[in-house]
């Protein structure tokens, strides 16, 4: 299967008033390294990069028995990417609005992926710790509940879908109330 790596750019006053903004979604593997390097690039006034790498779990709850982990081989992302590729460019236009970001990265991978393979980064470059804290557990949480990703699962081989998590809805709530 050959490699995707989709890159776009919402043409919208607040992602195109900053030259350090990436989204892409990709089926192939990130290098952490290089995304960082991007980031620490960006120029003057970089005083704090935060990133963020989730991996793929080993183990995930059955529907069956939610309280009991088995374990996972596979984890395969589906996207529309019309609408993922609208709704991660809103959700990096609202951390633009809400804080002085130089630069931004979301790389979400789709198609299949095994145990520990990375499987999300989140890198924010702003002048101050602050803002590069809080827009990276905003992104992230934000990703975790608007993003249309739909992932389905192969544990103790067999397959299901898996639903959001509701302390994913209660972590991202907390964003809602500030403006």
């Amino acid at each position: 299967m050959t490699a995707t790596r989709l890159l776009f750019y919402r043409q919208s006053r607040a992602v195109s008033s900053i030259m350090g903004v990436v989204i892409s979604v990709q089926t192939e593997d990130f290098d952490l390294s290089a995304e960082y390097d991007r980031l620490r690039s960006i120029g003057d006034g970089v005083g704090a990069i935060v990133t963020f790498t989730g991996l793929v779990r080993d183990f995930e709850s059955t529907l069956d028995q939610p309280n009991y982990s088995k374990k996972l081989t596979t984890l395969t992302l589906q996207h529309y990417p019309e609408m993922t590729e609208r709704l991660l460019s809103e959700i990096v236009e609202n951390a633009l609005s809400r804080w002085s970001l130089l630069g931004v990265t979301v790389i979400h991978r789709v198609g299949s992926l095994s145990p520990n393979d990375q499987i999300v980064f989140v890198g924010v470059a702003s002048t101050h710790r602050e803002d590069a804290f809080e827009s990276a557990q905003f992104l992230m949480d934000y990703l975790k509940t608007r993003a249309t990703f739909w992932k389905k699962a192969k544990v103790s081989g067999e397959e299901q879908w898996l639903d959001a998590k509701d302390s994913d809805a209660s972590a991202a709530e907390r964003w809602d109330d500030q403006t």
